[in-house]
């Protein structure tokens, strides 16, 4: 197993700007909300089997008027105003997105919980060889981002709850702000940089 701590300097353009807290809540809204199924469905009294016959005549029977046994009122009956299909997604602006990322970044940075790893190797796929080399670096909760596939890294951590991997095209701001540390591989570094730097 072998960890190594990258020394370099890091971009202020990416990693010293301002943090916007209404940005951050934004992100972190947008993502929740495009996670939504929105299936949750009722049937209204149209849609529930039976009722096509009116239960009694109109007039004389002394009780109150009916038109089917499907109405809402009735037990068994549809659902008035229940949920329907709908779609929760929105989107932010590019602009508010690429924002919003540049915050929680610098926010990491800012806080002191961002790790540059130059190397992260493990000799096997085990889940105590990864809780090893986090302790090293006296962390208990961390989203890892790679440049590349890696298996042993990504098999390492899968059965940790409060570790993720992921490639840097992935990196979002609900996992930046749900783990406590960031730590960046060198070569996801570079990616980012070139993809955030301009």
């Amino acid at each position: 197993m072998e960890v190594q701590i990258a020394q370099r300097q890091l971009n202020e353009q990416i990693f010293g700007v301002k943090t916007r807290p209404h940005l951050l809540h934004q992100a972190v809204v947008m993502q929740l909300r495009n996670r939504r199924a929105g299936t949750a469905a009722t049937k209204s009294k149209g849609l529930v089997r039976g009722g096509g016959k009116k239960p009694w005549r109109q007039k004389g029977t002394g009780r109150a008027r009916a038109g089917s046994i499907r109405s809402p009122i009735w037990v068994g009956g549809g659902t008035i105003f229940g949920p329907q299909p709908r779609d929760y997604s929105f989107r932010m602006p590019r602009r508010a997105r690429r924002e919003a990322l540049l915050s929680a970044l610098s926010l990491k940075n800012h806080e002191g919980k961002l790790i540059v790893l130059d190397k992260l190797e493990l000799e096997e796929a085990k889940t105590k060889l990864m809780v090893r080399a986090l302790a090293g670096l006296n962390v208990q909760s961390a989203l890892i981002v790679v440049s590349q596939p890696d298996e042993t890294i990504e098999r390492a951590a899968r059965n940790l709850p409060k570790v993720k991997v992921l490639r840097v095209e992935g990196l979002n701001v609900y996992d930046l702000l749900r783990y406590n540390h960031l730590i960046l591989m060198e070569g996801a570094l570079r990616l980012l940089e070139e993809r955030l730097g301009a």
